[in-house]
């Protein structure tokens, strides 16, 4: 039995829904990116009783009760969080915290890992299958919405990033992406999705997004996200204000580095983090550059990131016995 495991597991770009109309009977659906950072690291090692220590420690406590209560009830443990993926910002927090908490506690009982599992058991996935999809191997995936006997949304499909891609992120401190009852009621509010919408965008996935990324044609791929982006934020904005993005800030800054050929541009999940893609780290580096003085001016932060092609790192220690 290994006396600590380690998970790291690195947030995701959540770059849209697919099918909000469900007459297929599917809803929901969507494409999303693992980036290499920021990210949650964790340290699971048996203890008399159930703790955790960090950043979001007090929902990570709930998440690793509830998983011990299902894998290895009335055991105890000690969590500790070294960094996390900031909460309610877009990036998948909540998803990768639960799925790094129990696939510890799995390494740490030597049990088989399986993610659609715990993603159900920890209540994560109920409209995507992207956080768990992209936990398990990273990359560029596609997850194919809800059906009636439907657990955790497959994964249908899945490609490797382009390596010399580059995301800009734009982050807002001061706002927070909606969550909770907040969010179902949004949903519940929201209009009925067309059909034709919903074609379209199923049509900008399967027929320019992902041949784009397999084919590294960056100026294809920019351009998918953009129109996928217009469509899905337009459907979203009574929840967002009457405006695409949840910050008004990342609204401006991204519409700012559009106009000097920034492509890509769109809001992950709920926000408030904002995007843009470049086709390699120079152009990347320049978006940044001409965006630093608006973004400090409004109190926004900027940061650089790659694709990341591999999913969450599992590591155990195990006593040294010579």
């Amino acid at each position: 039995m290994p006396i600590s495991v380690s998970v790291v597991a690195a947030a995701r770009l959540h770059l849209g829904f697919l099918d909000m109309n469900g007459a297929l009977g599917r809803s929901f659906g969507g494409l999303g990116v693992s980036i290499d950072a920021p990210a949650t690291r964790l340290t699971l090692q048996p203890a008399e009783t159930i703790e955790a220590a960090g950043p979001d420690a007090e929902r990570a406590r709930a998440l690793l009760e509830k998983a011990v209560a299902a894998l290895a009830p009335g055991k105890g443990y000690r969590l500790t969080l070294e960094r996390a993926i900031p909460p309610h910002s877009g990036l998948g927090s909540g998803t990768q915290l639960a799925l790094a908490i129990a696939a510890a506690l799995r390494r740490i009982e030597d049990l088989p890992q399986d993610t659609q599992a715990d993603a159900a058991l920890l209540q994560r996935g109920a409209r995507s299958g992207l956080g768990a999809g992209l936990f398990t191997r990273g990359g560029l995936v596609v997850d194919g919405g809800r059906g009636a006997n439907t657990t955790t949304p497959p994964v249908v499909s899945r490609l490797a990033f382009p390596e010399a891609w580059r995301i800009l992120l734009v982050s807002d401190p001061a706002a927070t992406g909606l969550h909770g009852a907040e969010e179902r009621k949004a949903f519940a509010e929201l209009p009925p999705f067309s059909e034709e919408d919903a074609g379209k965008l199923c049509r900008l996935v399967l027929m320019q997004a992902l041949p784009a990324a397999a084919e590294t044609d960056f100026a294809a791929f920019g351009a998918a996200i953009t129109a996928i982006q217009a469509i899905v934020g337009d459907y979203f904005a009574p929840a967002q204000g009457g405006r695409r993005f949840t910050s008004a800030a990342v609204e401006g800054l991204l519409a700012r580095l559009a106009a000097v050929g920034g492509t890509g541009v769109g809001q992950t999940s709920w926000g408030p983090t904002g995007f843009a893609f470049a086709p390699n780290e120079a152009e990347a580096r320049r978006l940044e550059a001409l965006a630093r003085g608006a973004a400090e001016a409004a109190g926004l932060s900027l940061a650089v990131v790659a694709g990341a092609d591999r999913g969450a790192r599992i590591d155990a220690v195990y006593a040294d016995i010579a």
